[in-house]
């Protein structure tokens, strides 16, 4: 089959590898017909994912049909159309009772990372029946794609570890597909204000029409000063954090209100600084978290029903034998304004 295979920084090509085998009687192979680019995966490439080995497939997006189920799954049988979850789960362990999917101690984040991912015609799934959702007949499977990660992500890193309210201030530093996917799920809560920050003013623009109340471009001017003017010199409720670098994170502590909650989103691959001179006595919460997708079935309805576009944040479409040109045009989203990209097995 063919495959997008991670050489080590800087380098990945398309290659045909063997068949993925039910490793396990869990185990569910599933033939990919959608797959999607993550910025994570652009944080693998860049080599800072010291877990993702040489030689792995890359993804942990998609949906697809299963192809052969182990003999312990029985929600499951072959045709089956699926939603396949970034964070595979046992369901069992003591962080999965926890509802901390992420760290399940024979799952968590394995897909595209510690074992073989999505980018390929065929994937294993481990913990079948407690890491794959069925899709409905007659279902968007494109928008879909965007429930794999980056919607569960943006809402559960960000807008509920943020502890976004009804008539609070929110600044999502990044206008990215995460950024953006944090900034349709914050508005379930009816905040008074979400202020997107980025250097690109396309993805501004895009934001704008999301649903930003105010859009700050911090490669033209003070984006600190800024904040505060939009919000009386008092800074916002909530910042989250949703690019990965320092620069970012920083900035979201300049921002921050009293009383208020930095969440952070991004994969970081370098130290930050963390400023306690300057926060030690403003009440300051921050939060780190993986998603642990908890909030898939509920977004999975709310998708469904037309409440929430997720396929707005979709911009291009491309075949797997493309997928070099797909990860070309989605890391150089500035000149081709890329959002998320549709990759078809």
């Amino acid at each position: 089959m063919k495959a997008l295979v991670y050489h080590g920084p800087g380098s990945k090509s398309l290659d045909d590898r063997p068949m993925p085998k039910l490793l396990s009687a869990t185990d569910a192979i599933v033939k990919v017909t959608r797959t999607t680019i993550c910025g994570t995966d652009l944080h693998i490439l860049k080599g800072d994912v010291p877990t993702c080995e040489p030689g792995r497939i890359l993804g942990h997006e998609g949906v697809g049909v299963i192809e052969q189920v182990g003999a312990a799954v029985s929600t499951f049988k072959p045709g089956d159309h699926v939603l396949i979850s970034c964070i595979t789960s046992c369901g069992k362990c003591d962080y999965c009772r926890r509802g901390m999917y992420s760290h399940c101690t024979t799952g968590g984040w394995i897909l595209g990372n510690k074992i073989d991912g999505t980018q390929a015609e065929y994937v294993r799934i481990p913990h079948a029946e407690t890491s794959l959702y069925p899709i409905p007949a007659g279902a968007d499977e494109d928008a879909l794609v965007m429930l794999s990660d980056i919607l569960p992500t943006g809402f559960e890193c960000g807008v509920l570890n943020g502890k976004v309210q009804p008539g609070s201030t929110v600044a999502i530093v990044g206008s990215g597909p995460i950024g953006l996917a944090a900034l349709l799920t914050a508005q379930f809560y009816a905040p008074a204000q979400i202020i997107m920050i980025d250097r690109d003013a396309n993805r501004l623009e895009v934001a704008r029409t999301f649903g930003a109340t105010a859009c700050v471009n911090n490669a033209s001017g003070d984006p600190v000063a800024e904040i505060k003017k939009l919000t009386g010199g008092i800074g916002v409720d909530c910042a989250i954090e949703a690019v990965g670098v320092p620069a970012s994170f920083e900035l979201c502590q300049s921002i921050i209100a009293p009383g208020g909650t930095i969440a952070n989103v991004g994969v970081h691959g370098v130290k930050v600084d963390l400023h306690m001179e300057s926060l030690w006595d403003r009440n300051i919460t921050i939060t780190t978290r993986l998603v642990d997708t908890v909030s898939t079935p509920m977004l999975l309805k709310t998708v469904r029903s037309g409440r929430l576009e997720a396929g707005k944040l979709i911009t291009h479409h491309f075949a797997l034998n493309d997928v070099l040109n797909a990860y070309e045009t989605f890391a150089q989203a500035a000149d081709t304004r890329a959002l998320k990209v549709i990759i078809e097995a």
